[in-house]
């Protein structure tokens, strides 16, 4: 089942579980809103709304209220000596879709799903296969090869290199 909702004066496509970047909303996080402005109602039939679906809502978790990445507007007049440069962040709202309601209901107190947390590096390492031990012995034969490279300086410019000692002018 999906939805199609307007907030911000934006729409979006939803659906039980989606997250959301919407313009900031009231709530803290961990609260549940409900959002009424559901233009089209999705599944196994469609309902369209004249201009919303009525008795219809989403209900969404919100998950943290933030700003944006800072926007420089920067204006100049040339051979004007006029400059301006104002920097915006905006600020928005993180929600998750908890469910779709139709038909007047009420939303659950039902917690957004939060996402499973990830195998550590150390479980990780041990679940996959060991490698030959060639190419072990390899490993640190290719660290000195690389350190060796590293460790000569190219010459100066305008100074030729010079192996030994340097030839003195007469």
């Amino acid at each position: 089942m999906f939805a199609v909702i307007k907030t911000g004066g934006k729409q979006y496509r939803v659906a039980a579980g989606d997250k959301l970047k919407v313009e900031k909303i009231k709530g803290e996080p961990g609260e549940i809103v409900q959002l009424g402005d559901v233009l089209v109602v999705g599944g196994d039939s469609v309902t369209l709304g004249a201009p919303t679906v009525s008795g219809a809502s989403v209900a969404a978790e919100v998950l943290a209220q933030s700003r944006g990445a800072k926007v420089i507007a920067f204006k100049k007049r040339r051979r004007k000596n006029s400059r301006r440069k104002r920097g915006h962040r905006q600020e928005f709202t993180l929600i998750g879709i908890t469910e779709i309601l139709t038909g007047g209901a009420s939303p659950t107190k039902k917690a957004f799903p939060k996402p499973e947390p990830k195998p550590k590096a150390a479980e990780a390492t041990a679940t996959e296969a060991p490698d030959s031990d060639a190419d072990d012995d390899e490993a640190p034969k290719a660290r000195a090869k690389t350190r060796a490279k590293s460790a000569k300086k190219p010459a100066a410019k305008g100074k030729p290199a010079t192996k030994g000692k340097a030839k003195s002018k007469k």
